[in-house]
């Protein structure tokens, strides 16, 4: 009976080389320790997040009440929204990404416009395209709903005069509220803790098809060279030969243009907004664009990723199965930055296409796709 045993294990278990297992492990432990968002003197405060809850669900924050954060990132999705392109008050370029995590991220957004959560989460509160609100809207909505007042007041205090403190304070309740949003260990971490304990059975409970996925992606594939560590993303910028133009005559400058947004802003880790950002606002005074910039966008994590499609900045790839197919059938000749290319077309079977997929989709956590937002007591002080 035990060399029957025996054998089913070693069935369904693959042996890694020491380079690959070494590879494996660079991607976890997960989940990662917590992370605040930076400037943010409300991140991790349970009032400020439960603030952030009811102004991310509320419709209210847009002027015809129309709109919500949760529109365009919605839970069931991983926080985004099945849209090849997101539609705000009119539709917009861009894919919304999942925020899932996000508080680990270093740039926010496709192009890395803002540095922190909360400085993203002004642009569309402000963007007449998107949510389009003001602090006039926002003053009203604090009058009619005394739960909403309560918590801004347990918060922040007296309500602002200025109007910029207010959507300010706003942006930073948001902050703190997606700054919560962290995912749980997935198939893929289970198999990963097993192989650091030399636990064959654990590791053999791992499906074969992802375990060949996985020696693809640490392996020929090079994935983990971009899609690193335990987000399996390196947070940085890169092209892989999508189209950049939004319309006929119209580009989207991605990366570059994104650079420059950001030393525009009056709210960055910078500014006198930030609560003591630290050693966190350094790259944000010495980052500069290149002219490689242009073409490229986040390398996003693959954490739920076989929740987020259409993928890619524009959502013009609908499938997780089109993006393999995307990587093994790349065409140079669509490769615009002039900075170093360390991609290939990987050219892979129908086989290694799905084995690569089953990969994909075990970094996926049960519990993302179940989230339902916390029930919040009602507010009394």
């Amino acid at each position: 009976m035990l060399a029957l045993l025996t054998a089913a294990v070693s069935a369904q278990k693959i042996e890694f080389s020491a380079a690959e297992r070494s590879r494996i492990l660079t991607h976890g432990p997960w989940p990662p320790a917590p992370a605040l968002d930076p400037g943010n003197a409300w991140a991790g405060r349970a009032e400020a997040i439960a603030l952030g809850q009811r102004l991310f669900f509320d419709t209210r924050l847009s002027p015809d009440a129309r709109l919500a954060c949760a529109s365009c990132h919605q839970p069931a999705l991983a926080f985004a929204d099945g849209r090849a392109r997101s539609l705000g008050r009119v539709e917009l370029e861009r894919n919304a990404p999942s925020l899932w995590n996000a508080v680990h991220e270093r740039w926010l957004g496709w192009d890395g416009a803002a540095d922190s959560l909360w400085s993203q989460a002004l642009r569309p509160l402000l963007e007449p395209r998107e949510l389009g609100s003001n602090a006039a809207q926002l003053r009203r909505w604090l009058a009619q709903d005394r739960d909403l007042a309560c918590r801004w007041a347990a918060s922040f205090g007296t309500l602002a005069d200025d109007d910029k403190v207010l959507l300010v304070q706003a942006a930073k309740a948001l902050g703190a509220f997606v700054g919560s949003l962290q995912s749980a260990a997935t198939p893929f971490d289970h198999f990963r803790d097993a192989l650091a304990a030399d636990d064959g059975p654990a590791q053999a409970r791992y499906p074969a098809s992802a375990q060949r996925g996985l020696r693809l992606f640490v392996g020929r594939g090079r994935c983990h060279l971009c899609h690193s560590g335990p987000r399996f993303s390196n947070g940085e910028f890169a092209d892989i030969g999508a189209g950049f133009f939004v319309r006929p005559g119209q580009v989207d400058p991605g990366r570059h243009g994104g650079i420059q947004d950001l030393h525009r802003s009056e709210f960055t880790l910078l500014s006198h907004w930030a609560d003591a950002p630290g050693e966190t606002a350094l790259k944000t005074r010495h980052v500069s664009p290149q002219h490689r910039n242009f073409g490229e966008f986040k390398v996003p994590s693959l954490r739920n990723v076989a929740l987020t499609a259409p993928y890619l900045h524009d959502g013009r790839v609908p499938t997780l199965a089109a993006m393999v197919r995307h990587y093994s059938e790349l065409d140079l000749d669509r490769l615009h930055a002039d900075g170093e290319r360390i991609l290939e077309p990987l050219r892979l079977s129908g086989d290694e296409q799905a084995d690569l997929q089953a990969f994909l989709r075990s970094l996926g956590d049960a519990g993302a796709r179940r989230w339902q937002r916390p029930v919040l007591p009602t507010c009394r002080r």
